[in-house]
């Protein structure tokens, strides 16, 4: 494969780029371009009049996709082939099979990776059946342990759908080695009534394995055995996979990274447990759904991979390094953070899958916040500030729990909903203001993924649907999108000065000459 920047495709884009469309100029965003600028989906309609794209810029970006290959990578990826892997260096060396974990709603006969990962997906999900089955009503609280992937995912999903949340049942999360975090959650349970699920993957995840010590021996405390109250989420044979520590062990596998593993038993047992096993499986069977659609050949009519197409416009074409992730539901106040690790984790890469440096950005800066809280606080910015930050909203024509009220005849879901679509005109569009501290620059681009309600099959599309533009930009850009070297060199330099207060506590002298900075900051705060 060529080059990113050597790609015909990305020639004709640079030379758009020098001349974008301009949206603030009169008539240019009209009905005809709204009507004409919508993709649907599996129920979801994505709305992009308002980036600053027209029919010669997506033809560019189609060719791109075309030029890149990117549906053929994504067939691969959800075949189970090897793609977690840098050519030429030490790496990863692994299949990427997120989706095996929601694919078993088609039965299938040939044995493949793919297959076989989705085999084992069922059968975590059979066992996690009977074991409430079985537990029945024995705890009204779960606490998840775990950091990362391990927590953002599922706790964004839990609150995401708190509306279909079974009777006295009550989900806490506890990620932060910061004791306080812990401690807090505990002030909120009756420990003989709760249930904590341990995750780490490997089994040995420093954070994650101290927080459940504080908790065993909180256990122990109070007179309870540890055992009938915890239960491991980890690999196959993993130090954590040990009957005698736990009630149960339910499993996840390599090929499943951390940022994609809310699907998997990483999120199934507190999510099962909030919701219930048929709510999980719906939840489940709409990922499944966008899973199908990102193997269509069309870019238009392939949301996550059309969505993809207008951010590389917008960071690699139009030079704007960030995005902002604006749920129009409270529900979702958390998911930006889960799209935060997700994206940026995934594609904040330096080289390309042949180990060499790129010459072109990466990934964008991933934030946001729900809805109209943030038109009170960053959209002035946005609106009027010098960086022009794309957007990406998401919005519902229905409420979750259909309790509303009329107000000025119009009901609450309706001002959410005109806020959303004003927002985005505004964007677009600007004002023109002889007074220019009324000046609005507008060609703010940014687009709307509309659902009608957000339900556990909803949210499972949505959750896919951005798992899916990740991976369809780092198929263009030719990087791995499914390895996170990044984040192991703090966890090394946290465990020399970890050594400097383990040293203290047993009186042993400091190590001042294998870590010389980490001890000039250790003599300040010990």
């Amino acid at each position: 494969m060529n080059k990113f920047t050597e790609l015909s495709a990305y020639s004709r884009l640079k030379e758009l780029s020098e001349n974008p469309i301009d949206l603030t100029a009169k008539g240019e965003l009209n009905p005809k371009r709204i009507d004409q600028m919508i993709a649907e989906g599996c129920g979801l309609k994505l709305f992009y009049a308002t980036e600053r794209v027209d029919k010669l810029v997506l033809e560019a970006l189609f060719q791109l996709a075309k030029e890149t290959k990117a549906v053929e990578k994504m067939h691969s990826m959800q075949a189970g082939e090897t793609i977690n892997k840098i050519n030429g260096v030490e790496s990863e060396n692994r299949a990427v099979l997120h989706t095996a974990m929601r694919d078993f709603f088609d039965q299938r006969e040939e044995r493949t990776k793919a297959k076989e990962a989705t085999d084992l997906a069922y059968e975590e999900c059979e066992k996690l059946k009977k074991f409430f089955e079985e537990t029945g009503d024995r705890y009204t609280d779960l606490v998840q342990i775990g950091i990362g992937g391990s927590d953002l995912g599922p706790r964004a999903i839990y609150l995401g759908l708190k509306a279909f949340q079974k009777p006295d049942r009550n989900v806490h999360f506890i990620s932060n080695v910061d004791p306080d975090d812990a401690a807090a959650v505990l002030e909120q349970v009756d420990l003989s009534k709760t249930l904590f699920v341990v995750v780490s993957k490997s089994g040995s995840t420093l954070e994650t394995l101290t927080n459940e010590a504080y908790i065993v021996e909180k256990l122990k405390k109070a007179g309870l055995n540890p055992q009938n109250h915890l239960v491991a989420v980890t690999g196959k044979g993993s130090p954590m996979d040990d009957p005698s520590r736990y009630l149960a062990s339910f499993y996840i596998w390599d090929y499943v990274g951390g940022r994609y593993s809310v699907t998997s038993m990483v999120g199934g047992v507190t999510l099962a447990f909030a919701f219930g096993m048929d709510r999980f499986l719906d939840f489940l069977h709409g990922a499944s759904s966008m899973d199908k659609l990102a193997k269509t050949e069309d870019p238009g009519k392939n949301l996550p991979l059309l969505s993809a197409l207008l951010g590389i416009w917008n960071r690699n074409f139009l030079g704007l390094p960030t995005v902002a992730i604006i749920p129009y539901s409270q529900a979702l106040s958390r998911f930006p953070a889960h799209l935060q690790q997700l994206d940026m984790e995934s594609n904040g890469k330096h080289i390309d899958k042949s180990g060499q440096p790129v010459e072109f950005e990466t990934g964008p800066i991933i934030w946001g916040e729900p809805g109209t809280n943030g038109q009170h606080s960053f959209y002035q910015l946005i609106h009027q500030g010098t960086t022009v930050v794309p957007l990406e909203f998401i919005g519902f024509i229905n409420s979750q729990y259909n309790a509303d009220v009329v107000f000025k005849e119009s009901s609450c879901q309706e001002k959410l909903l005109s806020n959303l679509i004003a927002q985005s005109i505004g964007l677009a569009t600007g004002q023109k203001s002889e007074n220019p501290n009324k000046d609005f620059r507008g060609n703010r681009p940014n687009r709307i993924l509309l659902g009608s309600r957000l339900d556990p099959y909803t949210l499972g599309m949505i959750l896919a649907y951005y798992e899916h533009k990740v991976a369809f930009q780092g198929f263009i850009w030719n990087i791995n999108s499914f390895d996170q070297e990044g984040v192991q060199l703090g966890k090394v330099l946290a465990l020399k000065m970890i050594d400097q207060f383990s040293a203290k506590r047993s009186n042993k002298p400091i190590d001042e000459k294998g870590f010389p900075l980490g001890a000039a900051y250790f003599k300040h705060i010990s």
